[in-house]
C-alpha cells in the first residue's frame, strides 16, 4: 500500500495542490478590489499575472 508521502510526491497530487492555490488566490481578487487595491497591486501581492487578476475581476462582476 502506498504511504501518504508517496502520494504527495506524485505529479497529479502536486498539480492539484497548485491548482487549488491558484483558485484561492483568484477568489481573493474581488475582496481586495473592494478594499481599494489596484489590479497591479493585487497581481504583485498574490504573485499573479495582471491579466489573470483582470479576468478574475471581470468574472466576479458579470
Amino acid at each position: 500500500m502506498l504511504g501518504l508521502d508517496a502520494i504527495k510526491n506524485t505529479r497529479v497530487y502536486q498539480e492539484a495542490r497548485e491548482e487549488g492555490k491558484l483558485e484561492g488566490k483568484l477568489e481573493a481578487v474581488p475582496g481586495l478590489l473592494k478594499l481599494g487595491l489596484s489590479v497591479e497591486q493585487i497581481a504583485e501581492a498574490l504573485e499573479l499575472e495582471i491579466d489573470m487578476v483582470r479576468q478574475a475581476a471581470e468574472k466576479k462582476t458579470s
